[in-house]
């Protein structure tokens, strides 16, 4: 009876565990806008593939256009990587995900420069029996680089907020576990005194406690 409590609480503890690193899914996450100078900085993109389980070729495009300026090719992904000569040649580096969801890049080394508008273009080819459907997509990166690092707010509160909750889980956790530690105990010391009663009454007792059999 005891070994119950214990699984009931293992179970618990196994759920919360499960919970909290469940596997992630396709978010499309806006890119951040600041930079900061002489640091590497990620334009993300990402593109959700709508129907997984068809095949799909796809095609990345990167457009640069500085401000007043005109668009102009800088990264290109077509069955393999490809940069374009630009400002950024040796700068670029690709981040894509293998099922080809995130296609993001990274500008290394960010200089003031490189402020500007970035577009990331997607275009998918989906391979079914009868016809290839295109489906097409398109971010647009507004990029500020600065000097230095300003204090963002938003991210303080944010940090906060995450470390608070960290320390309520924490402790809902410690306090489930402490609960279900007596639980199991109660139920062992029940079990206990049971059997200590049992063996405590006389044995001409005990063959009177036995139920008589009718004819």
């Amino acid at each position: 009876m005891a070994a119950l409590p214990r699984l009931v609480c293992a179970s618990s503890v196994l759920l919360v565990l499960w919970a909290g690193f469940c596997s992630a899914v396709c978010v499309e996450v806006p890119s951040e806008t600041e930079a900061v100078q002489g640091k590497d900085m990620k334009l993300l993109c990402i593109s959700c593939m709508k129907r997984e389980e068809v095949t799909a070729s796809t095609v990345v495009e990167w457009f640069y256009r500085p401000e007043g300026g005109k668009d102009e090719p800088i990264y290109e992904y077509r069955n393999k990587n490809h940069e374009f000569p630009s400002r950024f040649s040796g700068r670029l580096q690709w981040n894509g995900s293998k099922d080809m969801q995130d296609v993001s890049i990274t500008v290394l080394n960010v200089t003031l420069n490189d402020s500007g508008v970035y577009t990331c273009n997607i275009t998918r080819e989906f391979e079914f029996e009868i016809h290839r459907p295109l489906f097409t997509s398109s971010r647009l990166i507004h990029l500020t680089v600065v000097e230095e690092a300003g204090e963002d707010f938003t991210s303080v509160i944010s940090e906060i907020m995450m470390y608070i909750l960290l320390v309520f889980l924490t402790l809902w956790l410690l306090i489930e576990m402490v609960y279900c530690y007596r639980k199991v105990s109660k139920a062992e010391e029940a079990a206990q005194e049971n059997a200590t009663d049992y063996l405590a009454i006389p044995s001409e007792n005990k063959e009177n406690c036995a139920v008589p059999v009718e004819e």
